[in-house]
């Protein structure tokens, strides 16, 4: 069946476009439309189950109510979280979010945010691959409201909200330090990325408060391609080298569920033979035995604050604000607490 128009509402009642808009606009009153007219039109709406254009009076009033979101893996637990926070905080404001995933590819970065913009989006939040400076600048140049979540350009003077990945690792290293462990090993990815950077930069910074010796085996990266295959040697140097270790930090909750799984091959015990802790979490750590130690990291929170950046910068608020959110802790059996 097809839509019913405004035009032909203002057909059947003869009246006109112009008188039907601005009372299915919810301006009848400001106009002066005569009640009986009103409530005409809107009872003839309702009858025939007349939907607005959104879309169409949005760009009428200025704005299309729209909200882009670019993310790396909407399949990924922490951006699939961060995802459903942002649409329900935009949801509240009147906000529908737009969102796709940009693969870690900095072209379909790009691609991207030029599709959001002919979108005629209001506002956009990015969590960036960090190799588009040029298209960031060109954003803020154009002085388009948007906000950077997670990863951000430190050379580029913007909206962002990140969290303190360094101190996320250290209170991973001094919890493993509280349950006696002082040969802690530490699995990354081998990554430009600042937050791995940061997270590595957390676990060196603790181990040195700590006054702890960090052998050349102590520290593994695995490619993020392959991280499934080469997990099973990043976990052997760290248990057959002497001195072996007896904790491992690992950087992302996908690099800990591989570890979890290398150990197990080995017929090591957690943590009865090494004490694991995993940087953020995942579901499938609810299924697990024993029940995992994580560094948490808040998601809510990144969501909420970066959507209120958003609406304040779409109000023409020219104040640049920078978040960096501390994370939480959570301790469980997986480190012998």
């Amino acid at each position: 069946m097809r839509k019913i128009s405004i035009q032909d509402i203002a057909e059947e009642l003869k009246l006109s476009k112009a008188t039907v808009s601005l009372v299915l606009n919810g301006r009848g009153d400001e106009k002066r439309i005569r009640k009986e007219t009103q409530e005409k039109i809107k009872n003839y709406a309702k009858l025939h189950n007349y939907r607005p254009n959104q879309f169409a009076r949005g760009l009428s009033r200025g704005k299309s109510e729209m909200v882009g979101l670019i993310i790396p893996n909407i399949s990924d637990n922490f951006y699939a979280r961060i995802a459903s926070r942002i649409e329900q905080k935009a949801r509240l404001s009147g906000y529908t979010v737009v969102y796709s995933s940009s693969g870690e590819n900095p072209d379909r970065e790009k691609e991207l945010i030029q599709t959001m913009l002919d979108r005629q989006i209001d506002g956009l939040i990015i969590a960036s691959t960090q190799k588009n400076q040029e298209e960031i600048k060109r954003l803020k140049k154009m002085n388009f409201p948007f906000v950077l979540i997670d990863r951000h350009y430190p050379e580029i003077e913007t909206n962002f909200v990140i969290v303190d990945n360094a101190g996320g690792v250290v209170s991973a290293v001094d919890q493993l330090v509280k349950q006696g462990r002082t040969r802690i090993g530490y699995v990354s990815l081998q990554s430009d990325l600042e937050a791995i950077h940061q997270r590595t930069e957390g676990y060196l910074q603790a181990m040195k408060k700590h006054g702890l010796p960090v052998e050349s085996s102590f520290v593994q990266e695995v490619s993020p391609e392959s991280y499934e295959v080469e997990m099973n040697q990043a976990i052997a140097h760290l248990v057959e080298a002497e001195p072996k270790v007896d904790g491992i930090v690992f950087a992302t909750h996908y690099l800990t569920a591989a570890g979890l799984r290398s150990l197990k091959k080995r017929g090591l015990s957690v943590p009865a033979d090494v004490a694991v802790v995993s940087y953020d979490q995942m579901n499938a750590f609810d299924l697990i035995e024993p029940p995992m130690t994580c560094v948490i990291q808040p998601v809510d929170e990144i969501g909420d604050r970066a959507v209120n950046i958003l609406l304040d910068t779409m109000r023409k608020n020219e104040t640049t604000k920078q978040l960096v959110l501390k994370t939480d802790f959570v301790v469980r059996k997986s480190c012998g607490g």
